[in-house]
């Protein structure tokens, strides 16, 4: 049975995305940084009819964690298929780039960025062990710099220092991970559109079902599938291609 870690995945997106990897028969990895909260969690999916689930403690922020993380994957399935880098903080708004801490831009690139690498670093032998390796980035379209540079973009006016600048550098990772690993993984940056979540305090149109189904499209492709690309789920054309 294929397997599969999600990160931030107790609540919004990354618990939807739990459900559906498990009905697709994956064995699935519920990161969270509170245990028990996902222990509660994975008890109410598995009283409706989910399987194969189990909660893992992981704080992207942590590298004891994610190493003792990687060590239970290893014990138990000896190999990872698909990463979610899905855990992701917003910091305080507004986040102005005239005055907003270097304090603050830290501990959302920490979570946002940095994060990110310290778990793919860290599982990145158990993914080599996969036939079909898969990694994931859940990125924003903020952090698109095309976008933002553009005045007629919808979402233009809306510029956090912390949380877009954190993306931005996200996406270019991808891009460099994606070609130093062409051979043989497919790695995307996956923007799952405004969605409500409370990421967003539920103001986001878009509902978590598209959200997730938009990110499993793209994330369990085929052998002939795109990698190095950026996705978005707020882009209305079929491609979903975003630009950088």
């Amino acid at each position: 049975m294929d397997s599969v870690l999600i990160t931030g995945a107790n609540r919004s997106i990354g618990l939807e995305l739990v459900k559906e990897f498990s009905k697709k028969g994956l064995f699935v990895y519920l990161g969270t940084r509170d245990l028990e909260k996902g222990q509660a969690v994975v008890k109410e999916l598995s009283a409706n009819g989910f399987q194969n689930i189990k909660p893992i403690q992981i704080d992207v922020t942590n590298p004891d964690t994610i190493v003792a993380a990687k060590n239970i994957v290893e014990r138990e399935q000896g190999k990872l298929d698909v990463l979610i880098n899905n855990a992701g903080i917003s910091g305080e708004l507004p986040q102005s780039a005239l005055d907003t801490s270097i304090a603050d831009i830290q501990n959302v690139f920490d979570t946002n960025f940095f994060g990110v690498i310290s778990v793919t670093q860290v599982f990145l032998d158990l993914l080599k062990k996969s036939e079909s390796p898969r990694i994931t980035n859940i990125t924003s379209g903020l952090g698109s710099l095309t976008l933002h540079s553009d005045p007629n973009w919808k979402y233009y006016n809306f510029k956090a220092t912390s949380y877009v600048t954190s993306k931005a550098a996200l996406n270019a990772y991808t891009i460099v991970l994606a070609y130093e690993l062409k051979d043989s993984f497919k790695i995307n940056a996956i923007d799952p559109g405004y969605t409500a979540t409370d990421f967003n305090h539920h103001s986001g149109p878009g509902s978590v079902g598209s959200a997730a189904a938009f990110i499993l499209k793209h994330t369990l492709t085929d052998e002939n599938g795109p990698t190095g690309q950026f996705f978005s789920n707020d882009i209305e054309d079929e491609t979903g291609i975003s630009p950088w």
